[in-house]
């Protein structure tokens, strides 16, 4: 498990890596889960987290609720008491446990999405209900963590990350780290909003952006992408 220490002293664990990356947010005596992986990694989730020793978590953040972010968000907050944050226009799929399908922003990966209706009723989560809906944002300095919640849609409605200690940014699928080349994701239901997101994490001090999907990326990679985009 990759841990990256924040200038506050956070450890902030990547819990699973692969199909969807997993991460606990923790300064040893409160701790904050985002996302949740898919269904069947629910198993492997529980057990990291107990190999962690945790048996309690404050609150599960959700960048948003496609299934393979959201599918045990309700196990988590069941069995870990969580209190789960979701943005408000993510908030009727996660209740009801549909999934919304993003457009493909590549012609393969809009010809793919234009299929997936088929099989969206194979990616039903589990319906969880929310603790706290956000809007633009929400402070988690009450909790005892210099970090925040932040709106940044464009994937899908209601996508948000998390900044922590105005150094680290875990932008869910506003950006993908599985290419050397970009950090242009195959997917995003509003391509204009997806970069006005970027514009806004570019604006915090953040220096490192860690996706859902794939490796963390470096500030200046996303600047030389948003760049190359906007000179076509």
């Amino acid at each position: 498990m990759k841990i990256w220490n924040t200038r506050s002293g956070y450890d902030l664990i990547q819990v699973l890596a692969g199909r969807s990356n997993v991460f606990l947010l923790t300064d040893r005596q409160n701790n904050i889960l985002i996302d949740t992986s898919i269904r069947l990694a629910w198993n492997k989730l529980d057990r990291r987290l107990k190999n962690l020793g945790i048996e309690n978590i404050d609150y599960l953040i959700l960048t948003h609720s496609h299934f393979d972010h959201a599918a045990n968000a309700f196990s988590i907050r069941e069995k870990y008491r969580a209190k789960v944050i979701i943005q408000a226009n993510e908030a009727q799929f996660l209740t009801s446990g549909i999934n919304h399908i993003p457009a493909g922003t590549g012609n393969f990966t809009r010809t793919l999405m234009n299929m997936a209706g088929y099989i969206a009723p194979l990616m039903r989560n589990k319906p969880c209900n929310y603790d706290i809906l956000i809007e633009s944002g929400y402070d988690l300095k009450p909790a005892g963590f210099n970090a925040y919640v932040m709106y940044t849609p464009g994937h899908s409605p209601g996508s948000s990350s998390l900044i922590i200690d105005d150094e680290i940014a875990l932008v869910g699928d506003c950006m993908i780290g599985s290419f050397k080349s970009t950090v242009f994701p195959p997917f995003a239901d509003d391509i204009h909003e997806t970069f006005e997101s970027w514009r806004k994490l570019l604006e915090t001090k953040c220096t490192l952006f860690i996706p859902s999907h794939g490796k963390e990326i470096k500030r200046e990679r996303v600047e030389k992408t948003l760049a190359d985009l906007y000179k076509k």
